[in-house]
C-alpha cells in the first residue's frame, strides 16, 4: 500500500519516515513520552540495499544528519549501472554535505539484511566469514539477500578500515520457542532445507516494542505490536522479547498485506496447481503480487480503500473487513500466548494513519480489556485508548534506521571494550 499504507522495500515494508507531524521521538506531545537518546555520540550510516535502489541515513544518536535515495540501479538508460556506483553516489552527496565516508567522525556502517536464518541471531560485526555465510543463505532470500549483500561489499571496498555491522531482519525473532517456530511436518527434512519460522520486520518490533515497554512503565510489559504497511506483521512480547510473530519461512504467512494474501490453505497451491493449471512461478506471482488488498478490492492503497468503503462500494468493504478479521484473530491468539496484555500498538503506514482501521481491528474485544477511545483514535494519539483501560492501545511510529544505528553502536563498543 503506497505512501501512508506503507511503501515496499525489497520485499519488506518501508515506514521510517516522519508522519504527521510526530518528531523523531515517537511521540506527538502526549502522554507517551520519548526515547532517551541512546548509543552515544558517533555516526552511524545506515544502509538498506535493495535490487534497484540503496536508501541510507546518517545518524548521530537520535538526529538524523543526512538521508537519500539512490534509485534505478542497473535499470535501462539508469546513470546507476551498479550498486558499486550507487554507493559512490551515496558517498558523493555526503561529501557535498561535508559528511563524507571519510569523515573521522564516522564511526560505523550498518547494513540491513533481511535474512539471518539460524545462524545469525543477533547484529554481527562483518568480516569475511560473515559475509560468506550471509551468501549461503541467498537460497532462503533469493531477492533480498544478494542485494544485501553488494551494499555491504562496496563499502567495505570504500571503507575496510570502518567497523560494519549486519543488522537481520529476522534477528528480534530468534527468541520465539520451539513450540512457535517449528512447522509440522517431517523433522529431518525440514531440519536439512531450513522449514522454520523466522519472523520478519524484526528491527521495528524490536523498536516499537520497546518504546512500548516504555509507555507501559513495566520491563516485564506484555505487548502485542501490529506492524501494518503494505507488508504487514504482528509480534507477541514478554519483557522485551519476541515469543510468537506472524510472518513465517518467508514474508508471505500471516495478515492480509497489501498483495499478499497472508495465511492460506497449502493444499490451495496443489489445487492451483493441478486443477488450475498454473506454474510455481505463476502461483508465487499471484500470492505474492496479486493477492491481498490488491486481490480483494484491486487497491493496495488503505487511504483510497477506506474512502471506498466510506462511499458504499462492496468490494472495498469486504477487503477492508477481511483484513481485519484477520488482524482480530491474531491479537486474539497472541493474547492467549501472552496470558495478558499491556499494550497493543500499532505501527507501519496504516497502523500509523489509518484510524479506521485501528478502530475495526480492535472492534468486539472490549472483554478482554481492549477498548479504542474514537476522539483520541481519531486525532492519532500516542495512546488511543481511554484512560484507566486495562490494555493500553497505542500509536508508535516505527524508525527502523534508528534501531540498526544503536545496534551497530552497541556491537562496536562491545568489541571496543
Amino acid at each position: 500500500m503506497s505512501d501512508h499504507a506503507g511503501r515496499e522495500r525489497t520485499g519488506e515494508d518501508r515506514t521510517g519516515e516522519e508522519r504527521d507531524g510526530r518528531d523523531r521521538t515517537g511521540h506527538d506531545g502526549g502522554d507517551g513520552g520519548g526515547r532517551e537518546r541512546e548509543g552515544g555520540p558517533g555516526r552511524v550510516l545506515v544502509l538498506n540495499s535493495g535490487s534497484s535502489s540503496v536508501k541510507y541515513r546518517l545518524l548521530q544518536g537520535t538526529e538524523r544528519l543526512a538521508s537519500g535515495t539512490v534509485e534505478r540501479i542497473g535499470e535501462d538508460g539508469s546513470p546507476v549501472p551498479d550498486h558499486r556506483a550507487a554507493l559512490e553516489s551515496v558517498a558523493d552527496r555526503l561529501a557535498d554535505e561535508g559528511l563524507g565516508l571519510d569523515s573521522p567522525e564516522l564511526a560505523a556502517i550498518g547494513h540491513r539484511v533481511v535474512h539471518g536464518g539460524t545462524a545469525f541471531t543477533e547484529p554481527t560485526p562483518i568480516t569475511d566469514e560473515v559475509v560468506a555465510g550471509i551468501r549461503e543463505l541467498v537460497p532462503l532470500a533469493p531477492l533480498h539477500n544478494p542485494a544485501n549483500l553488494a551494499g555491504i561489499e562496496v563499502t567495505r571496498r570504500l571503507r575496510p578500515d570502518l567497523p560494519q555491522v549486519a543488522v537481520f531482519d529476522t534477528a528480534f525473532h530468534a527468541t520465539i520457542p520451539p513450540a512457535a517456530s517449528t512447522y509440522a511436518i517431517d523433522r529431518e527434512l525440514a531440519g536439512r532445507l531450513g522449514v522454520r519460522r523466522y519472523g520478519f520486520h524484526g528491527t521495528s518490533h524490536a523498536y516499537v516494542s520497546r518504546e512500548a515497554t516504555r509507555l507501559a512503565g513495566d520491563p516485564d510489559a506484555r505487548v502485542i505490536v501490529l506492524h501494518l504497511g503494505n507488508g504487514a506483521s504482528a509480534s507477541a512480547v514478554s519483557a522485551g522479547r519476541c515469543v510468537d510473530t506472524s510472518m513465517g519461512m518467508t514474508p508471505l504467512e500471516g495478515l492480509v498485506m497489501g498483495t499478499r494474501s497472508g495465511d492460506l490453505d497449502p493444499a490451495a497451491v496443489l489445487y492451483l496447481a493441478r486443477t488450475g493449471g498454473m506454474s510455481l512461478d505463476e502461483i508465487d506471482e499471484l500470492l505474492n503480487r496479486r493477492s491481498g488488498m490488491l486481490g480483494l478490492c484491486g487497491d493496495n492503497d488503505m487511504r483510497s480503500v477506506t474512502e471506498r468503503v466510506e462511499a458504499g462500494d462492496e468490494d472495498a468493504e469486504l477487503a477492508v473487513s477481511v483484513y481485519c478479521h484477520r488482524l482480530r484473530k491474531y491479537v486474539g491468539a497472541y493474547y492467549a500466548v501472552l496470558g495478558t496484555v499491556d499494550v497493543i500498538a500499532f505501527t507501519g503506514g496504516v497502523g500509523e494513519n489509518s484510524a479506521p482501521i485501528r478502530a475495526r481491528a480492535l472492534e468486539g474485544l472490549e472483554a478482554m480489556g481492549i477498548v479504542v477511545d474514537p476522539a483520541r483514535n481519531a486525532r492519532g494519539d500516542t495512546v488511543v485508548s481511554p484512560d484507566g483501560s486495562r490494555v493500553k492501545v497505542a500509536v508508535i511510529p516505527t524508525d527502523e534506521e534508528y534501531e540498526i544505528a544503536r545496534q551497530t553502536l552497541s556491537v562496536i563498543s562491545h568489541h571496543a571494550g
